[in-house]
This record gives structure tokens, C-alpha cells and sequence, in this order.
């Protein structure tokens, strides 16, 4: 039986500001609660009561404050090992956080957010009271529904640091004509349940965001992938008609790179596509670069819920295809990381070897580097990986960051969340802020400290590079921003985090 984490939390009353077991965004069945969660979750509670106490708060308003977070990496650290820079003295004096990590030091720039269209996805549809919010309008209201517009807006910018964001696709294709051949638009291209997020309404919401800050704010990508639009007869892709979507998608809706799940079939071709197919992927490829589109953003890893194509997710295919197109980029969201926590595989030896510190899957995509050091145009972005594994296991955690920068590079490590599916991104920033690598493991496994000079890389100045945004330009603008302001009159009429992660977990018996 699968329960939201939000009524779980409130049934129990528990608010954390971070969350005390990893959520399902419905790619994976989530499993129970683990012992070692189960005691960070009662240490939070502990050590926030007594906190708060001697505050004169009540325990809930000290949650949300940033002695509330300094709280639960506090806890953690009790039960993990020392893994996290936490002071005492940051639970009991916002200052001692605001001087050790002032807000507004980085440049933060999501390349992995979402929400959804208002469809209930295709996980829930045998369970008759679960379907996503409809209302897509602007409108800061505190009962705004978890996936909807509304509630991206509010916690991706006015509940985080994030600066930037690129709005990410979710697999799905939109239908371009209709039977009488017209062409369709808005709603009337994306009948179904595998529409959550289509390619027009992420670009609707990108210019509806940057018209509401008048200024940029927001990018977004475009679904349509090699195997799409297929051919049934001659058993290849339909050229004209996945040429003309992509010329509708760059042309018309702006989309600033793609989004491509190797391991999905909306086009019912029968399976998925890997990047290195030369008959099937690299004619889309050349389409791209006439035009003017080199931003390939590729889901790798995290393929559980595919499981008669999760194949098509292992990092395999980047190989071929980044060394025969070297002026294209390829950014490998997840890390190509194999296993969620929250899989029955991840506790299975294989899936990490801490003699060694590989992951599966991971370290396919670590040897791909190893193997051609001069190639160049691959970035490993991190979004669930860092924040999930930072919950349940921060040697792997330290492993996956720490490989990443050894083998690619701190310049082609790319920060993202997976948000609004975990909720506020706010405390995987923190978390991000407070990671570091141990003296140990960087002297066994060569590893290197990561500065908050990488950190700033990582957090955003890479993905500025990538996409041509102006950092400058947008720190200076935030002041001046509409949804500064609005930001301002929300916490100025008592707006506060509300430390939800809108996903899904097992419930208890």
C-alpha cells in the first residue's frame, strides 16, 4: 500500500525539514522505512523538542527555521558518522548559519525540475483517489496541490536559493496532426497518460515565468526523441514527421536542449533507441545541429521503471556517440547511478563495492572517461542521486561525488534535483552546502576536497557555461526581479517552508 509522504508525516506527526526516508516519485516502488532512518527521524524529533524549548518556539515553526535543518544533519551525523558540517551551535543560533553559509553565495541553476500537466499518472491509476492538481494558474495560495505550476513556482523560488531552473521533460510525445491532417495545439496535442509534461506546456511555463520576473529565470527542454514517431511498415523512424517536431519544438516553443529517455516507447516502435545507433539516432542528430540545437540531456540509470526496456538506460551507448559527435554535449542525468535506495538491488553487494567505491552503472560511465581523457563534451548531472544517497548512505554519496570530479572533472559535474518530486529543493542545497569528502577516503582513493570554489562550479557556473546564461547578469537582476519581490511580500505575510516532499512511500502496518 503506497501512502503520500506528507499525510504519512502528518498521521505520525513528524516535519522534518529533510526527508527521514526516500520518496517515490513513482518511478520505483517505495519500500519501508529503514532501522538507521527510523532513528535520524526520532532524533529530529528529540532534539528539536528540547531545541525549541529552550527557544521559547513551538517545535514546528523551529523545524522550519535553518536551526531546524542544522537539527537534522545533527542527527544524522549521530547515526551515520560524522559525514555532515554541522555545529551545535547552529541549532540554537540562525546567525552561526547565515555566517558559515550566507544565503545567496552561490549561483544555483536546477537542470533537473519538474511538475505535472494536472494527469494522473499511469502508476496510480488503480488507486481511484490519487490524481495530480489541476489548477496550472500563478496564484500563491498555501493549499496549492503538490505537482502543480503554482506549487513549482513556490518552492523552486520562493522556498529555495535556486536562481535558475531548466524545466525537464518526462517521457511522452505530442500528437502534431489530427485526422483531417490540421495542425493541433495546446491541450489537443497531448491526449493520454504518458502526457505529463509535454514539450508546449514546459515552454508555456518557461516564457510565463520569465514574463513574471521579466527576466531569465527559467529554460526548458523538448521530449521529442529518435523513436517517437516510427515507421511501422519499414520498421525505422518516420523522418518527416519527427523532423517536423523538432523543428516545432526549437522554432516554435524555444526549447533550449532535449530530454531523451533512451528506455521508453511512446511511439510504439517496440523498443527503446540508444544514442550510438547510427540508422536510427544520428539522422536526429544532424536535424538538431541545422537547427542550431547541440544540448542533448540523457536519462541513464534509474530504470526500474522500465523494466522490459531498462536496458536502454545503462551509459553504454555515450561512448560511441559523444567521440563521433564531438561538437554535440551530452549530459547524463543521474550519473547514470543504476539503483534508487529505494530498489530491492540496492542492498545487494553488487550494486556497491566500497573497496573500490564504484556503483553500478556509475562506473560504466566513470570508465568511459577513463578510457578517452581527452573527450570532452559529457557532463554528469546528479539530480536524486546525491539527495537519495546522501539519505541512506553517505559513504556512497561521498564515492559518487568523489568519482564524478576525479574522472570528469569539477567542470563537468552539473547540479540538479529532481524537484518538485522531493519537494522544496532547499534542503538538498543545504545538504550540498554541508557535503564533504573525508581525509580518508581522499587518501585512499585519491579524491580531492571539494572547495566551495567547486561547489560554486557545480552548483551552477557549469551549467551557465553550457546553456550561455550570463551569471552576472542574473545576481544583478534578482534584486530588481518580480518574483524577488514577490518572494519578499510572501515571507513578509508569514510564508514559510512547509518541509513537504510530495512523493510516495510504503505505508506502515
Amino acid at each position: 500500500m503506497w501512502v503520500e509522504k506528507w499525510k504519512r508525516d502528518l498521521n505520525k506527526g513528524i516535519e522534518s525539514p529533510v526527508p527521514t526516508q526516500v520518496v517515490s516519485n513513482e518511478e520505483f516502488i517505495p519500500r519501508p522505512q529503514n532501522k538507521q532512518q527510523k532513528q535520524v527521524e526520532t532524533l529530529i524529533g528529540e532534539i528539536s523538542e528540547e531545541r525549541s524549548k529552550k527557544l521559547g518556539m513551538n517545535r514546528r515553526d523551529y523545524l522550519r527555521t535553518s536551526m531546524g535543518m542544522a537539527a537534522a544533519f545533527l542527527a544524522a551525523n549521530k547515526v551515520y558518522g560524522n559525514y555532515w558540517d554541522v555545529e551545535n551551535d547552529e541549532t540554537l543560533e540562525a546567525a552561526a548559519t547565515e555566517e558559515k553559509f550566507p544565503k545567496g553565495e552561490y549561483f544555483i541553476f536546477d537542470v533537473q525540475t519538474h511538475f505535472s500537466s494536472g494527469m494522473p499518472l499511469p502508476f496510480r491509476k488503480q488507486i481511484s483517489d490519487m490524481e495530480f492538481a489541476k489548477n496550472m494558474g500563478f496564484n500563491l495560495k498555501n493549499d496549492a496541490q503538490a505537482y502543480s505550476f503554482t506549487n513549482f513556482v513556490k518552492e523552486m523560488f520562493f522556498d529555495s536559493e535556486t536562481t535558475m531552473i531548466v524545466i525537464s521533460g518526462v517521457p511522452g510525445k505530442e500528437e502534431n496532426r489530427g485526422k483531417d491532417g490540421k495542425i493541433l495545439e495546446g491541450k489537443e496535442r497531448s491526449p493520454g497518460l504518458l502526457n505529463i509534461l509535454p514539450s508546449w506546456l514546459m515552454s508555456k511555463r518557461k516564457h510565463d515565468i520569465n514574463e513574471l520576473a521579466q527576466s531569465q529565470r527559467a529554460l526548458a527542454q523538448g521530449n521529442c526523441a529518435p523513436n517517437h514517431y516510427w515507421d511501422k511498415k519499414n520498421n525505422k523512424p518516420d523522418f518527416t514527421a519527427l523532423f517536423e517536431q523538432m523543428e516545432r519544438e526549437v522554432k516554435k516553443y524555444g526549447i533550449d536542449s532535449w530530454k531523451w529517455y533512451c528506455h521508453f516507447d511512446p511511439g510504439r516502435s517496440g523498443s527503446g533507441f540508444r544514442l550510438d545507433d547510427e540508422k536510427v539516432t544520428y539522422p536526429a542528430y544532424e536535424k538538431s545541429r541545422e537547427l542550431g540545437l547541440k544540448t542533448f540531456s540523457i536519462h541513464k540509470g534509474y530504470a526500474a521503471q522500465s523494466r522490459q526496456l531498462g536496458n536502454f538506460a545503462h551509459p553504454g551507448d555515450v561512448e560511441k556517440a559523444a567521440i563521433d559527435n564531438p561538437d554535440l554535449t551530452f549530459i547524463i542525468y543521474h550519473s547514470a547511478m543504476k539503483h534508487a535506495p529505494n530498489e530491492p538491488e540496492f542492498k545487494d553487494p553488487k550494486t556497491f563495492d566500497p573497496t573500490t567505491g564504484d556503483l553500478v552503472w556509475h562506473s560504466d560511465l566513470m570508465k568511459i572517461k577513463q578510457r578517452h581523457p581527452e573527450m570532452n563534451n559529457v557532463f554528469c548531472e546528479i539530480g536524486s542521486a546525491f539527495g537519495s544517497s546522501a539519505l541512506v548512505h553517505p559513504l556512497m554519496c561521498q564515492h559518487f561525488i568523489g568519482q564524478n570530479i576525479k574522472n570528469y572533472g569539477v567542470d563537468h559535474v552539473l547540479w540538479g534535483t529532481d524537484c518538485l518530486w522531493w519537494g522544496s529543493p532547499q534542503w538538498v542545497i543545504d545538504a550540498f552546502k554541508r557535503f564533504q569528502i573525508s581525509d580518508e577516503l581522499c587518501e585512499h582513493f585519491g579524491y580531492k576536497k571539494v572547495s566551495k570554489e567547486d561547489k560554486a562550479k557545480i552548483f551552477g557556473l557549469n551549467a551557465a557555461q553550457i546553456y550561455k546564461v550570463d551569471v552576472n547578469a542574473k545576481r544583478n537582476a534578482l534584486p530588481k526581479d518580480t518574483l524577488s519581490r514577490l518572494k519578499t511580500a510572501y515571507l513578509n505575510e508569514g510564508g514559510q517552508r512547509d518541509n513537504a516532499a510530495h512523493g510516495w512511500v510504503r505505508a506502515e502496518v
